[in-house]
C-alpha cells in the first residue's frame, strides 16, 4: 500500500493559484472556461495545469472538493463551541459567504460524479446534521428542524440575492436572518410535511 507524499511548497502553491484562478474563470465564463486561460490567469504554463488536473473534470472535481473541505472544517470547528445556536449560525453564514464570494453551484454536478466528492459531501452533511442537533437539544432551534432542512436551506440567502439585478452586496444577510428566525422555536407553527431524506 502506497501513501501519497505532501506536496512541495511550490507544486503545493501552484496547486493553489490554479484552483483559485480556475474558479474565478468558471464564475466568469462557466463550464467553457479554457485551461489556457485559467493558467495565464495562475502565471503558470499549461503544462502545471495538467500536471496537477490531468483533465478539466478533475479540476472541477478539486474545486467542488476544496469548497466542500473548507466549510467543513468550519463546521468541525463549531462543534465543540458552548453556545450551538451561534455556531450553527455562524456556519450558516459561512456558507452564504462562500456561495456569494464565487458562486460555482453549477459545478457541483460535474463534481459530484467522483466518489471523493460524494464521500466529502457526505461527510459535511453529517457534521451540519450534529451542529443542529445540539441547537436542537439546547433549545434555540425549533425540535421539527433537521439537519436535511438545514442543509436544503444553506444555499437560499444567497440564491435570493443573486437572482435579483442589481442588488446590494450585503443583501443576502437579510434572507440568512429571516431563515434563522424561521429556525428559532418562538412562535413556531407545526410544519406541514416532513423533511426529505438525504442522510
Amino acid at each position: 500500500m502506497t501513501t501519497s507524499r505532501p506536496l512541495r511548497a511550490d507544486a503545493a502553491r501552484n496547486r493553489a493559484l490554479l484552483l483559485a484562478a480556475a474558479a474565478d474563470e468558471f464564475a466568469e465564463h462557466g463550464l467553457g472556461a479554457s485551461v489556457a486561460d485559467i493558467a495565464r490567469r495562475a502565471g503558470v504554463g499549461k503544462g502545471t495545469v495538467f500536471r496537477h488536473f490531468p483533465t478539466k473534470d478533475d479540476l472541477i472535481a478539486a474545486i467542488v472538493l476544496d469548497r466542500i473541505q473548507a466549510l467543513a472544517a468550519i463546521g468541525e470547528r463549531l462543534l465543540d463551541s458552548g453556545d450551538p445556536g451561534a455556531a450553527l449560525l455562524e456556519f450558516l453564514t459561512a456558507a452564504a459567504q462562500q456561495r456569494q464570494q464565487r458562486d460555482l453551484s453549477f459545478l457541483q454536478e460535474a463534481g459530484d460524479v467522483r466518489p471523493e466528492v460524494g464521500k466529502a459531501r457526505t461527510a459535511m452533511f453529517q457534521t451540519i446534521d450534529t451542529l443542529v442537533d445540539r441547537a436542537r437539544e439546547y433549545g434555540v432551534i425549533r425540535t421539527d428542524v433537521t439537519g436535511t432542512d438545514v442543509i436544503l436551506l444553506m444555499c437560499a440567502p444567497g440564491y435570493v440575492a443573486n437572482s435579483l439585478p442589481d442588488a446590494a452586496p450585503d443583501l443576502w444577510r437579510r434572507y440568512l436572518a429571516i431563515i434563522f428566525d424561521g429556525l428559532r422555536p418562538e412562535g413556531a407553527h407545526p410544519l406541514p410535511q416532513p423533511p426529505p431524506d438525504l442522510l
